[in-house]
């Protein structure tokens, strides 16, 4: 799985360009009892790895500037064409990452708050960019369900 994440993290970084989404004031923030769930599962049931500096600088993640990289614990599957993986960083910080077809979905959360940032990478297109309210919220319900699922095995 560390290797997964090196390759992902090294793959990302020649593309992600610094882009920010906040979720608009009307979205309301996915069940922060689900959220807590999947921070608890990975805290316990995880590996440990890493996001790099460029993923985390892309999504906002706070680091020092002689950190190259941010420790996670972790967990990712792959079904069919997609993988999947999920990061914990510190007590609040979930990370759920989607790599599917071309396209690389990053969606950063808080457990207290719910989304805070979606982004789309299109590496054949040199591209971030932010998703938008309503398509940012329901890809991210269908990634905490997911996790959801994955924790309560």
């Amino acid at each position: 799985m560390r290797g997964v994440m090196l390759a992902l993290c090294r793959f990302m970084g020649a593309f992600i360009c610094i882009s920010a989404f906040a979720a608009p004031g009307g979205v309301q923030p996915v069940e922060v009892s689900g959220l807590r769930s999947i921070a608890g599962w990975l805290q316990m049931k995880g590996t440990p790895g890493y996001v790099g500096a460029d993923v985390a600088d892309a999504v906002g993640i706070a680091r020092t500037a002689q950190q190259d990289t941010v420790d996670a614990m972790q967990r990712g599957f792959r079904d069919e064409s997609v993988l999947r993986i999920a990061q914990v960083i510190g007590a609040d910080t979930l990370l759920f990452m989607v790599q599917a077809e071309g396209e690389v979905y990053f969606y950063l959360s808080s457990v207290r708050g719910g989304l805070r940032k979606a982004l789309v990478s299109i590496p054949t297109r040199e591209s971030v960019t932010p998703l938008g309210g309503e398509e940012a919220e329901t890809n991210f319900r269908r990634e905490v369900q997911y996790w959801e699922g994955k924790a309560s095995h």
